[in-house]
Parts: structure tokens; sequence; C-alpha cells
């Protein structure tokens, strides 16, 4: 009897994977809107394809690894560098950019196929919101596929995708952050204004101050770890010129003129924007190939000179995880699952993420003859997120993985190792001056443009 109910109960989540729409008529799936709940799957993928290129670079698994037929054969046949790097340094590596080719080119398939799809009745939304069985074995097929790449240029060709994705993937996790925290801002606001606002308003507060000083000491370290008297005068430019751009823009959010046109506007969000620019700020300086204006964690908590801590002698000398990149993944799940769950109401947001607000189907909870709450289809009169874009951004997010995991290594013919890039460095930091500008805008839109509706 109970075998016989427990394939009943796998017969109707198999309907959940195979059937034309999210668990529209499946049981097994809790109550919620159809658009959030294919999101959160989509994410699911990426998260998971973000799991396995963790599993691939942990140490022990390039024994594993080098157990695939041609992988890598007492060396590499990346062209200059054949036969002189050592498998267990590569093979990481080329398995991490495999696997993130492999999601890259899946959400590309799906980025393509949902171009212009304008509600549920579309007979591509069922494609998008069904069949999670056959999304997961092309996942898999392509995968697999992706292993036996010949190396030619892959990687180097790959690597520079990587970078431009990256790039892109860092201005969408900063708008991420702008719609974050004006959300966080306008809900405290309006629960001070309708109940205890000392309470609310202080808590505002604090995180503002928080923030802040965060920020500030974040500052004072790269002053102290990351720069030299005599030496490292980019740094030096880096971090100064980003705390000027971080004042103006804080100054700018508090300005009278602003606050009439945007009262949404104030010092959390700026604060949080200039904690976020003190991260990208670290992370491309710890990428500056110059290990004297670089030190590693280990050599500043051990209070060891970097000529100690990195020799430069030791060939294939790899530091796959660090500080940054640990941080860069919390980060990217965190505005991963925000973009899977986002309900916004910042139109300038909206607009650059291309969704929706108040957008389909208000549709009431759906219960079965069983009792059980439905997913609900909220998409038939139109859809509230670009399906075409979010697989873009989701794009855009593998290679984002792919450099983060890889530390933006590349193989460096000289020294037969992983080394940095500056191009790492210049992409990290251009990002935030481009993320600042785009916040810059958000503010002096509504006062340059009084004309135009921005709400």
């Amino acid at each position: 009897m109970g075998a016989c109910m427990a394939l009943c109960s796998l017969a109707s989540c198999a309907s959940c994977l195979c059937g034309s729409a999210p668990c529209l008529l499946c049981g097994c799936c809790p109550s919620s809107n159809n658009s959030t709940v294919t999101r959160l799957l989509f994410s699911f993928f990426l998260l998971l394809g973000t799991l396995v290129s963790v599993i691939m670079i942990l140490p022990g698994m390039e024994t594993q690894l080098r157990k695939i037929p041609g992988f890598c054969q007492g060396g590499t046949t990346i062209p200059g560098i054949e036969n002189h790097v050592n498998c267990d340094v590569i093979v990481g590596y080329k398995s991490v950019y495999r696997m993130c080719f492999a999601m890259a080119c899946f959400f590309f398939l799906f980025s393509a196929i949902m171009i212009r799809v304008k509600s549920s009745k579309d007979p591509r939304a069922a494609i998008q919101n069904g069949f999670w069985f056959f999304k997961f074995l092309i996942l898999v097929g392509i995968t697999v596929g992706a292993f036996f790449i010949p190396d030619g240029t892959f990687h180097d060709v790959w690597f520079y995708f990587g970078i431009v994705g990256s790039f892109m993937f860092i201005l969408i996790q900063l708008i991420l952050l702008i719609d974050f925290a004006h959300s966080w801002n306008e809900v405290w606001v309006r629960n001070a204004e309708e109940g205890n606002s000392k309470c609310w308003f202080s808590g505002l507060l604090f995180f503002t101050i928080l923030h802040y000083a965060l920020a500030f000491a974040a500052i004072v370290l790269f002053y102290l770890y990351y720069t030299k008297p005599d030496n490292c005068a980019e740094h030096k430019f880096f971090i100064s010129f980003n705390l000027i751009l971080c004042v103006i823009i804080s100054v700018v959010s508090i300005l009278p003129k602003v606050q009439d046109a945007s009262p949404q506007s104030g010092l959390l969000q700026s604060s949080i924007i200039t904690m976020y620019t003190m991260y990208v700020t670290w992370s491309a300086m710890t990428n500056n190939p110059n290990r004297e204006c670089n030190p590693s964690l280990l050599s500043l908590v051990s209070n060891i000179s970097t000529s100690e801590a990195m020799p430069t002698s030791s060939p294939g000398m790899v530091q796959w995880w660090d500080a940054q990149g640990i941080v860069g993944l919390v980060i990217f799940l965190f505005c991963t699952f925000y973009a899977s769950i986002r309900s916004s109401s910042n139109a300038q947001v909206n607009r650059l993420m291309q969704t929706e607000e108040g957008k389909g189907t208000v549709g009431g909870e759906e219960v079965g003859e069983d009792g059980l709450r439905r997913v609900v289809d909220n998409e038939e009169d139109g859809v509230t997120y670009n399906y075409s874009f979010f697989h873009f951004h989701l794009l855009l997010a593998s290679l984002y993985i792919m450099m983060t995991l890889t530390n933006w290594y590349k193989p460096d013919t000289n020294t037969q190792a992983m080394q940095s890039t500056m191009p790492a460095v210049w992409v990290k930091i251009s990002s935030s001056w481009l993320g600042l500008g785009l916040y810059l805008w958000t503010l002096v839109a509504p006062v340059i443009l009084p004309n135009r509706d921005f709400n």
C-alpha cells in the first residue's frame, strides 16, 4: 500500500517535470505565481552548475578529472604552453571554463527562443514554464559535449567573453542593489509613517551609519595594505577617485531639489552603493599581477612579507580561492535570488531590468479538489518580466561565475603558471565608475527632465 502511494506521489511530481506548465496541475509544488516559480527553477539550474564548478576546483578533484579521455595527458594543448603546464594546475581551470560554457550556451538558447514572448498564451511560454526534466537533460548533454571541445584557442577566446560578460553582470548587480536599497527604504519609511516612527527611523539611521563605517574602514585598510609610498600609483588613484565619487553621490542624494523630485532617494541607498563600490575596488586591486601592491590575505594575517608569501619562482602556483572571491560568490547568490523574486515599484530600475510592475493577471490562490494549493498562472494577460532578458542575465551570471571561480586567471606562457592580468583590473574598476554614473543618473534625471515621469 505504501509503495503504491509512493508511486502515485512520484507520478504527480513527474507531471511537474514533464508538463507544459510549471506545476499548474501539480500539488507537489508550493502555491506561488507562475512567473516566480519559473525564475526560481532557472536560477536553481544556475546554482547547480555553480556548485558543480566549485566541486571541480576542490583539492583532489584533479586526479578524477584527468581520467577524462584526452582532457589532460602530460600537459595541455593550449598554443604556446603545450607540455609546460602541470595538469594539476590547468585541469581545474579547464573544467570550470567548460562547465560555465555549457551553462552560457543553455541560457543563450532559451534567450533566443523567448524573444518577444508577450503572454503565457504564446506557445513558447509553455517551454519557458515547463518541461523541466527535458531542460535538465539538455543542460547535461551540453555539459558533456563541452568537455570534449578541443583546446585550440578556446580558452583565450572564452577568457575575453568572460571579461565582457562579467563587466555587464557587475553593472546588473549594482542595479539590483539599487533596487533592493530603494525597496528597503520605501518599506521602512512606510512602516514609520504607519506605526512606531522612532523605531523604524532609528533602524534606517543605524544601517546607514553601519554601511558608511564599513566603507570608511575598507578605505583605510586599502591605503595601509594595497599602496606603497613609492609604488602602486594605480591603487592610490582607484581608492581616491572612487572615494570622491562616493562622496559626490551621497551629497547629491540629499540635495533639496533631488529630494523634491525623488522623495524615495536618500543616504541608505547611497551607503549601500558606497559599500559595494569599495568591494569592487578591492576586487580589482586583488587582481593586480604586481604582488608588492597585491598582498595575499595569508600574508596580511600572518604578517609575512609578500615575497615570502608568494614566491614567484614556483611554477604552477594557483590560489583558486581568496577572500574577495568568496565575498563575490555571496553577493552573486543574493542578487540571483533577489532577481528571481523581486517585484519592484521603482520605474527606472524596472526599465533597466526589463520588468513591468503590476502587469499580468493578479490571480488568486488556486486550490484543487484534493485541497492542495496550485501554482497560479499570472501571465495570461501579459508577462511580468522579459523572458529573453532574464535568460541573458543568467548567461552573464554564468560568465561572472567562471571568472570569479578561476580568480580571473589566464595561463601565462613565461612563468608556466596561472596569473592575474591587468585587463581584469581595469574591467572591474571601470564597471564601478559606470555603475556610480548610473546611480547618479537615477538621482538627477528627475531634476534635469522634470516633464518626464520617473515614478
